[in-house]
């Protein structure tokens, strides 16, 4: 693995941070490298949705998957027009 070094660090800023570590139950250590991994995911997710947008792909309009909210409202029509009919 290779090692990190922030030089210059306010002491204000290391403190809060030490202070969330404590409250994490982690060192501080293992709670910066926690923030460093997220945040290198999050990139990794912006750069991989920004190559797909640029090589145009990606679905739009018409073609994109219905969503979940799209789908639980056509099951609940789908279940009172059934309950109409019932009645």
């Amino acid at each position: 693995m290779v090692a990190l070094q922030i030089r210059d660090v306010p002491p204000a800023v290391r403190e809060t941070l030490a202070r969330e570590a404590r409250r994490r139950g982690q060192s501080l250590q293992a709670y910066l490298l926690d923030i460093v991994e997220a945040e290198a995911a999050r990139r990794d997710n912006v750069d991989l949705i920004t190559a797909v947008v640029e090589l145009g792909g990606g679905l739009t309009g018409a073609e994109r998957e219905p969503s979940s909210s799209d789908v639980l409202r056509s099951l609940r029509n789908e279940r009172e027009a059934g309950l109409a009919r019932d009645r």
